[in-house]
Formats: structure tokens, sequence, C-alpha cells
């Protein structure tokens, strides 16, 4: 008699043997989304934060201008769709235009192509005020059926955390990798490690860390003042076996330039390793 099979099919499997199994053999369904058909897109980044306020959008445009500046066709996918403020900060206003090809995203000065949900509102102050299922099924309506033509790079800003948004996009989009944004404060140890961990949960390489609000530098003197605290940046890399790729400084300057929608003409120097980690992907 030969010898029967334990099962190790899907979860909930009832079957005490594989033998007759339908899904017996079977690869796993991806549940990744197509890309618009009249599009192409290279590599796509993802901007992580495990809580709000730590800068994430402030460090996708950075990367996206960047980018730009180094020659490369680039977007940005504005997934935050409740808290959405890429637009303001580079100045652009809809509405976003379409054809049978799809939604056109608005470009920026510098040729940056832009998808947000405050470019497809008619009051660009009005809330969202919208149930998860509907937020995830946006952010995946940005991916298909914008007409976002040839890009080398599109970098996607997520909202904070671990919820619906985050899982949407690992789960329906063709991430090549994320960079995970922080502060100094204590706390960030355990929130990162959340995001680091849902990462490798979703099979998603995760790029490195930014840590933004490091020091203020004293207008006078130019002495680096630690408004946080000590930084912790290190500490919690090491133990994650992640590089730090960029410790950036709370400068008037840089919000002042995002309030101005003139993100286009910014120069971060403080993320050079973390553009050498986008472009040698």
């Amino acid at each position: 008699m030969a010898e029967s099979k334990n099962c190790s099919g899907a979860e909930g499997c009832s079957r005490e043997s594989c033998e007759g199994c339908p899904s017996q053999g079977k690869a796993p369904q991806s549940l990744i989304e197509e890309c618009n058909p009249f599009s192409s897109v290279k590599k796509v980044i993802g901007v992580v934060s495990g809580k709000g306020g730590v800068g994430k959008s402030f460090v996708t445009a950075s990367l996206a201008c960047a980018m730009r500046e180094k020659g490369y066709e680039t977007g940005i996918l504005d997934a935050d769709i409740t808290g959405p403020s890429i637009p303001k900060m580079y100045g652009v206003h809809g509405p976003a235009e379409g054809t049978d090809m799809g939604l056109f995203p608005v470009p920026a000065a510098d040729g940056t192509k832009i998808m947000s949900l405050n470019l497809l509102m008619d009051d660009e102050e009005a809330p969202v005020v919208w149930r998860g299922p509907v937020i995830a099924s946006t952010v995946k309506q940005f991916w298909h059926d914008v007409y976002w033509g040839d890009l080398d790079y599109l970098f996607v800003d997520m909202p904070p955390g671990t919820g619906d948004v985050p899982l949407t996009v690992f789960q329906s989009l063709p991430v090549d990798g994320i960079i995970i944004v922080t502060s100094p404060q204590e706390l960030v140890q355990l929130i990162v490690k959340k995001a680091v961990n849902m990462a490798n949960m979703m099979n998603i390489p995760v790029l490195g860390l930014v840590e933004n609000y490091s020091f203020l530098k004293c207008p006078d003197c130019g002495k680096e003042i630690k408004l946080f605290g000590e930084s912790k940046i290190e500490e919690v890399a090491a133990q994650m076996e992640l590089p730090v790729l960029g410790k950036m400084p709370l400068d008037p300057e840089y919000a002042k330039i995002a309030d101005q929608g003139q993100f286009h003409k910014m120069k971060n120097p403080y993320l050079e390793d973390a553009v050498e980690k986008v472009e040698n992907l």
C-alpha cells in the first residue's frame, strides 16, 4: 500500500492527502495588477513610514527630483489617498485629463509625472471620507488606469502604518524595493521593526533606512542641535541588518520650498546614499 502524502496546501485545507487535489502542482496565483498597457515602468520604489509626520513625502519627492536631475524619467504615485501632499509640494493642480489610453498624470515643472487624488477633485481642500476597500481600489487604478508612458522610476508615496494601502501596494504592484523613513525618537525602534517585518512577510526588499529631523543647525554658529534626542538609527539598522541611507536635518528652507510649490528646485545632499542605492537596483 502506497504511503499517503501529507497535505501541505493552502491554509484551511481539510484534506489528509494532496492526492487528487485540484490545486496540486499549481503555482500560487499572483495578485500583481497589470500596468497600463500603453506604459512601461522599469522600477517601482515604495517610500514607507511606520508613523505619520516623519517626512515620508519629503523623501519621496527628494528622490524623484534627484533621479530626474540625473536624466531619468520619473513619476510619483501618491498613494496617501486621504492625506495627499505631493501636488502641493510641486505646485501642480488638476483636473487631470485622459483619453482611451488612460488618465494622464500631471507633469511638474521638472517633468516629473504626478498622479494624486487631489488632481481629480473639484475642491482640493475637501476631505476624503472613504472606507479602506475604496481607497485600496483607487491605488490600484493609479497603477493600471494611468498612462505613465515610459518611466525609469516610479516612486510610491504611501500613507503611514501597515494598513490597507501598504498591503495593497505590496500585493498589487511589482515593487522592487522600499525605503523606510523614520525620526530620532525613542519609539522609532518598535515602529521601524513593524515596517520591516511587514515587508519581509510580503517578500519586499528593504533597501535601507532614512532618518529625518536628525538635527537642526544653528544659523549663527552652525552647531548641530539634537531636537529629538540622540539618534538610534544606526542601532536599529544594525539589528535589522540594513544600511542607513541618509540622515536629514530639520531645515526651514526645505519647508519653505515645499510650501511655495517649488520642490522641483530642491537639492538634497543628505540622500546621496539613497539615490545611489536606487540607481544601482
